[in-house]
């Protein structure tokens, strides 16, 4: 919800609901308080979004909203891809990303960095199998971390060279040198992407 921020509001608050309530117990040993909006509450403006009608986007850089379908980047080759961090580091995410690289191999000169959000995650990926196949595919699996999501560590980026990553920022020197490039897509584009050796859609066929 802190993304609001890149959609032009000062900030973003997500309802509680059962699947907030359900993950919210056993992970905690104190009270805590739902806060919801008053049942009569006026807006300025409601947006409903079809997101079953949204084109696979990938954010060009240097903003998060600097959106554009992925199918315009396949003359962009890429050098690195980050699926996971605290954005899109899930089970669901690391799923999306084995079932699509399992059995291949990254393209030629492509890195792959693999972070699950929390140690959880983490050990539900070896669990599950997941991280024999990142492995298989040429990745690496790094523990829990921001990592190269800000440039602090492990694969962060040289002059010219350009990332797809799931994590949630691309500005300027995010990631490394301030003539690199970071993209942001899904779990599914990065993993497509880094079969491809470029920015590419995810489709059945990627599999």
């Amino acid at each position: 919800c802190n993304m609001a921020i890149e959609a032009g509001g000062k900030n973003g608050i997500f309802p509680v609901d059962d699947v907030t309530r359900a993950y919210v117990e056993g992970r905690v040993d104190r009270p805590w308080t739902a806060f919801e909006a008053d049942p009569d509450a006026e807006y300025e403006r409601v947006i409903d979004i079809d997101l079953g009608k949204v084109d696979c986007t990938v954010a060009w850089p240097h903003l998060p909203e600097n959106a554009h379908s992925a199918r315009e980047g396949r003359d962009i080759a890429i050098d690195q891809i980050v699926i996971g961090s605290c954005t899109n580091g899930q089970l669901p995410d690391m799923a999306a990303a084995a079932a699509i690289l399992k059995g291949h191999h990254l393209a030629p000169n492509v890195r792959g960095i693999i972070i699950p959000a929390t140690q959880e995650v983490y050990r539900a990926c070896m669990h599950e199998g997941y991280t024999d196949i990142f492995l298989d595919a040429g990745c690496i699996v790094s523990t829990p971390t921001c990592g190269p999501c800000l440039g602090g560590h492990m694969g962060v980026l040289y002059a010219g060279e350009r990332a797809i990553s799931t994590t949630n920022r691309n500005f300027v020197g995010r990631m490394g040198h301030v003539d690199s490039q970071v993209y942001l897509a899904s779990p599914h584009t990065a993993a497509a992407s880094a079969l491809a050796g470029f920015i590419t859609e995810y489709t059945e066929d990627s599999q």
